[in-house]
């Protein structure tokens, strides 16, 4: 499993084909792999003089999680920077591989002119194999979910229009710029905007009626993210593809605007450790990016082929649900008050995901009272949704279609 850690005009003459490292074996089967690759040169743009490059836009990292042991009743409950790890008793570390975005625009063609964001991995003599593995996955399942005729309808999806690889060995992907900002900076965005209501006097100086307002904006704008978040989820498991690296940072916003939240559009991106899990895909699958999940569902005691493939929709619809308290804690405290390690720490650590006995804890931090209410909202529909998706045996948690169905998520309550 693998987890973001931050997310912070020139031109290409070389024309090789970055289908290269696709078209590798990556365990799939010749069959396979000449379908998919039609279909990646019959709709992406594999020419590198058809696009321009734009400025440098930021960078991101990885955290990746090499071992699990489940959870341990006799687990430290102290937390330290250092030990990342204790949350799931799990060894964690920095991944090796440091992806660049840049702006770009679509140069010539039909698609002339359509903005764009590269992300950039590194060539195999920075980033090594695992760089070149992360790429060509990422390709492979955005190839697989657009190929499907139905893909247009899934709009919670980001859309890979293309890419090239350049003489150093770098994988560039072209998607579509259909907003620079994640979850993430949202939820940031928001929190800094409860500090700054503190500091000028608090909620008691807060007119009643603009703070009305905006709770109910701010419930607004989380659900319809959540939703459109959810949305995307389901249509991947629909199509055998999960998506382990959700997150945040891993949603895509076309707006951040609370006011603007009727035309909110979250798409999903970062489908690097995607896996397939077709059941001929997970029979005998010893991939590098897809081994720490079997290792997990070995440890949950999924053997047989259904059995996983229930394990890895159920893994994904756990990261689900830590994203979803994430959503509903951050955005309505003030800044520095909670943080995304800090929240699964109480809830996998100090409360054992005992959803009801952190409510209790909450309760009794008026901090925190904003992020209650909103969960109490429909008599507790909130906090009942979030045990549902953090159980912790795998085969009692929802499929995201019944999340998506959850009236909590129905939107009654917004």
């Amino acid at each position: 499993m693998m987890m973001l850690l931050s997310a912070d005009y020139l031109s290409f003459s070389s024309n090789v084909c970055f289908l290269r490292e696709f078209n590798r074996s990556f365990g799939l089967d010749s069959r396979r792999r000449r379908n998919i690759g039609r279909c990646c040169r019959a709709t992406l743009i594999t020419n590198s003089e058809s696009f321009e490059v734009g400025r440098l836009i930021g960078s991101y990292g990885f955290m990746n999680i090499t071992s699990y042991s489940g959870f341990q009743s006799g687990m430290g409950m102290e937390f330290v920077p250092e030990d990342v790890g204790r949350f799931r008793a799990q060894d964690v570390g920095e991944g090796s591989v440091n992806i660049r975005l840049y702006e770009g625009r679509i140069a010539q063609g039909p698609l002339r002119g359509t903005s764009v964001i590269f992300k950039v991995y590194p060539g195999q003599q920075v980033g090594g194999f695992e760089a070149d593995s992360m790429a060509a996955n990422e390709l492979s399942a955005h190839a697989s979910l657009q190929s499907n005729s139905k893909a247009i309808a899934c709009q919670n999806i980001q859309v890979l229009l293309g890419g090239f690889e350049t003489k150093t060995g770098e994988q560039w992907l072209a998607f579509r710029n259909d907003g620079k900002y994640t979850a993430a900076d949202y939820a940031k965005v928001a929190s800094e905007k409860m500090s700054k209501i503190s500091d000028l006097g608090g909620q008691k100086n807060w007119n009643p009626f603009e703070k009305d307002e905006t709770v109910k904006r701010r419930r607004y704008f989380v659900t319809k993210l959540l939703q459109g978040t959810i949305r995307g989820l389901a249509y991947m498991h629909d199509h055998d593809r999960l998506h382990q690296s959700l997150g945040p940072a891993s949603v895509v916003l076309n707006t951040m605007a609370e006011k603007e939240a009727s035309y909110l559009i979250p798409r999903l991106r970062d489908l690097a450790f995607s896996v397939d899990v077709r059941y001929s895909e997970i029979e005998g699958d010893t991939r590098t990016l897809s081994e720490g999940l079997w290792r997990r569902a070995s440890v949950a005691g999924a053997f047989t082929l259904m059995e996983k493939r229930a394990f890895g929709i159920a893994d994904d619809i756990y990261e689900a649900g830590l994203l979803f308290a994430y959503m509903a804690f951050i955005p309505f405290c003030e800044a520095g008050v909670m943080d995304s390690l800090s929240l699964r720490r109480l809830l996998e650590n100090t409360f054992k995901l005992d959803v009801q006995a952190m409510r209790e804890y909450c309760l009794a931090d008026d901090r925190l009272l904003e992020a209650v209410k909103f969960l109490d909202l429909g008599d507790g529909a909130g906090w009942e949704l979030l045990q549902a998706m953090l159980n912790g045996d795998f085969r009692q948690r929802p499929i995201a279609e019944a999340v998506l169905n959850h009236r909590f998520l129905a939107g009654a309550f917004v």
